[in-house]
C-alpha cells in the first residue's frame, strides 16, 4: 500500500527588518505575516526529525515580478538530503531548468500555471511529470461556493478549483498542491471536503494544505480528505510537536506512512 507522506512547508519572504535576507514566515489567510527564523536553519531541523519532503515557497517573487530564489534551493540543496520542491515566480521553462539545477527535485507553479497553461505541458514532457506540482489556492465566498485565487490570493479566478484539478492534470501535472486560504494559519484543520472533491476525481497525487493545528487534522486530512501527503508551516513552527511526533499520531490511527527513527 503507497504510504502517506508528512511535508512540512517553509514559507519565504524578505525580512522587514532592514535587511535583504530571506526570512521562514508563517501566515494568517495569506496576509497577516510573521517572521520565524532561516528558512534552511529550520528545513535541516526538519530533516532530522524524519519529514518525508519538504516545500520552499517564495512569497515575494509573484507580486514583485522577480525571478525565483535559486540561492535559497542551492544553499538547501547543499545540506539537506531528502526531495525538496520549490515554488514561487516561476514562469517560464528556464524557471524549471534553473531550480532543478540548483537541487530542486519538483517545482511548484500556481499563477503561472492559470497564465500560460502550455507550461504545464512542456514542463512535464521536458523534465518529466514528477517534476511539475501544481498548486492551486482557493476559498469559499459566503455562498459557500469554492474559487481558485491566484498572486498569493490577490486576484480571484473565474474557476472551480475542481475542475481546474482535472484540467491541470489532463494537461502533465504529476502532483497537486491544494491550500485553502480562509484556513491558512487559522489551526482549525484542514479544507476535507475540497480534497476530498479532487483527490476523488483525479489519478495524481494530491497534497492538503492549509489549517493543520492538531494531530487529528493530519488523521482527518487523509482518512476525511483522502491525501496522498499534508503538508503544513505554521502546526510545525509553532505546536509543540514535531514530523516525528505527529507521525506516531498518524501511524496510531491505522494509516500506511514510513516510521523510521
Amino acid at each position: 500500500m503507497l504510504k502517506r507522506r508528512l511535508i512540512p512547508k517553509l514559507q519565504m519572504k524578505q525580512s522587514r527588518f532592514g535587511t535583504e535576507q530571506m526570512v521562514l514566515v508563517t501566515t494568517v489567510q495569506f496576509d497577516k505575516v510573521i517572521e520565524v527564523g532561516d528558512p534552511v536553519s529550520q528545513a535541516k531541523i526538519y530533516q532530522a526529525q524524519a519529514a518525508d519532503e519538504l516545500i520552499f515557497l517564495d512569497l515575494d517573487a509573484t507580486p514583485n515580478s522577480r525571478k525565483p530564489m535559486a540561492q535559497i534551493m542551492r544553499k538547501a540543496a547543499e545540506e539537506i538530503f531528502m526531495p525538496m520542491t520549490i515554488g514561487g515566480g516561476v514562469k517560464t521553462l528556464a524557471d524549471f531548468r534553473l531550480m532543478l539545477e540548483n537541487g530542486a527535485d519538483k517545482v511548484a507553479i500556481n499563477t503561472a500555471a492559470i497564465e500560460t497553461p502550455t507550461l504545464i505541458t512542456e514542463a512535464s514532457e521536458r523534465f518529466g511529470a514528477q517534476c511539475v506540482v501544481v498548486s492551486i489556492d482557493f476559498k469559499q465566498d459566503e455562498t459557500g461556493k469554492y474559487a481558485v485565487w491566484t498572486r498569493c490570493g490577490k486576484e480571484q479566478m473565474n474557476l472551480d478549483p475542481l475542475e481546474w484539478a482535472q484540467q491541470a492534470e489532463a494537461l502533465g501535472a504529476g502532483e497537486l498542491m491544494l491550500t485553502s486560504i480562509d484556513r491558512d494559519g487559522t489551526r482549525k484543520g484542514l479544507d476535507v471536503e475540497m480534497t476530498r472533491r479532487v483527490a476523488e476525481n483525479v489519478s495524481i497525487p494530491v497534497i492538503a494544505a492549509g489549517g493543520c493545528g492538531v494531530a487529528a487534522d493530519f488523521i482527518n486530512g487523509f482518512i476525511e480528505g483522502k491525501a496522498d501527503a499534508v503538508s503544513a508551516g505554521t502546526y510545525f513552527c509553532f505546536q509543540d510537536q514535531n514530523p516525528m511526533q505527529t507521525r506516531a499520531h498518524i501511524a496510531n490511527a491505522g494509516i500506511p506512512i514510513r516510521l523510521h527513527t
